[in-house]
């Protein structure tokens, strides 16, 4: 018996005036997801009861690990994730190339989302070339579009107990991040949050000041200005940490066999620290042509694994920008160019298919919500249980309940030993 777990990124959502009292998702022509949840059995999940939690706390959760317990940053996971290797004495921030008017003031905390990773690319090497720390080295390095990681390293070691310079989150109960609903379009001041960290806020706050300055009048930025296009003249960190969590092996954890096909180097950097195999995929376009490769790679990677994590980004992206329309097409487009495709292929009586959201990112609020996200899962001996669609409230009727995050994944191998 196979499994495939998909986790559609930020999928959950709120009934929107635009789409007639829908959600994307209901709104969305999902017939594959629709298909999956009449033959299988739906519910819901607290990935992260209480907290709008962010992907990496999210993702641990989903894959059984109790984020209190593990959670030692962003900032490991997407280092390790782009193939960076964690040491003592180094402190990694994830980051965001954003536009500021002034070096205090926000325009735009991705700018725009329109920065291209070849840009993203020169201004990092720029950076690298540039700036100076005293009394520590760093590494800059762009991932995907605006997205980077910092690495700061010292010969004593930094706290990674800092707050964030990113004003849209914050350390919040039990050390765990959260995405802020409401905050205010200012470039934050990182601040140790016990003594010994006031060398990290320091060297943190430094590297920020000193990148707006080399950075403003980059040519690059002096391009996409005439083009009308924002600068990406600052950069924004959060989620500080120092070392890798110990996840061990989570194919022994279940007795199953992983591999993990994801877009982003959080997940990736997830799957490798958990040891699961890490299937190689071009940088994503958020295009449906992303969805073609994505379906030729799973399929080559169910024949030689037991599991597949599966993470696709593109709804929360459109969450973000709270764009309702471009979310359902997402949806669609995910549905009809990689689910149909991928399930033609499946033997369903041999295969458990799972689908979720590592949380929901509803488009009114432009950011991460605490809201329960649905799920299903289908096929192997997996029963039905009356529900006909894959939405946020038809899930909710659903037979499998309402459940923790971290038993998700432990339920889906059990109905997949099932088989």
């Amino acid at each position: 018996m196979k499994a495939i777990v998909i986790v559609l990124d930020g999928v959950g959502d709120r009934p929107s005036d635009q789409l007639g009292g829908e959600t994307p998702l209901e709104s969305a022509e999902v017939h594959s997801m629709d298909y999956l949840a009449r033959i299988g059995s739906c519910g819901i999940i607290d990935v992260i009861k209480g907290i709008a939690p962010e992907s990496d706390s999210a993702v641990l959760s989903l894959l059984g690990y109790d984020p209190k317990k593990y959670y030692t940053g962003r900032g490991p996971l997407e280092a390790v994730g782009i193939g960076v290797k964690m040491k003592p004495g180094m402190l990694a921030l994830r980051c965001n190339f954003a536009t500021s008017s002034n070096g205090i003031d926000l325009v735009d905390r991705r700018v725009a989302r329109s920065l291209t990773s070849k840009e993203a690319g020169e201004l990092a090497s720029f950076i690298n070339s540039k700036v100076r720390l005293k009394g520590a080295s760093f590494v800059f390095s762009p991932s995907v579009d605006h997205r980077a990681v910092l690495v700061i390293k010292t010969a004593s070691g930094l706290s990674s107990k800092i707050t964030n310079t990113d004003p849209a989150y914050k350390i919040g109960r039990n050390g765990l991040p959260e995405a802020l609903h409401a905050f205010e379009m200012k470039v934050c001041r990182a601040r140790p949050l016990v003594s010994d960290a006031a060398l990290a806020a320091e060297l943190v706050n430094e590297f920020t000041d000193k990148c707006h300055e080399v950075l403003k009048d980059h040519p690059i930025n002096r391009r996409r200005v005439k083009k009308g296009l924002l600068p990406a003249n600052m950069i924004l960190s959060r989620d500080a940490g120092n070392k890798v969590p110990d996840l061990g092996n989570i194919s022994e954890k279940y007795n199953v066999k992983f591999a993990i096909l994801a877009d982003m180097p959080l997940e990736i950097g997830i799957g490798r620290v958990c040891r699961m195999g890490v299937v190689r995929l071009p940088l994503p376009t958020f295009r449906k042509e992303d969805h073609i490769i994505r379906v030729s790679k799973a399929l080559s990677a169910i024949k030689r694994f037991d599991a597949i994590y599966i993470h696709i980004k593109g709804p929360d992206l459109f969450g973000h920008e709270g764009d309702f329309i471009g979310k359902r097409n997402c949806i669609s487009d995910i549905d009809s160019c990689f689910l149909s495709p991928l399930i033609k292929k499946l033997n369903m009586k041999r295969t458990v298919v799972a689908i979720t959201a590592d949380h929901c990112t509803p488009c009114s609020m432009k950011g991460h919500s605490s809201d329960p996200v649905p799920f299903l899962i289908a096929g192997g001996s997996m029963g039905e249980d009356g529900v006909n669609a894959f939405s946020e409230r038809k899930c909710a009727m659903g037979a499998l309940g309402r459940i923790k995050g971290t038993d998700f994944l432990e339920l889906v191998v059990k109905n997949c030993r099932k088989g």
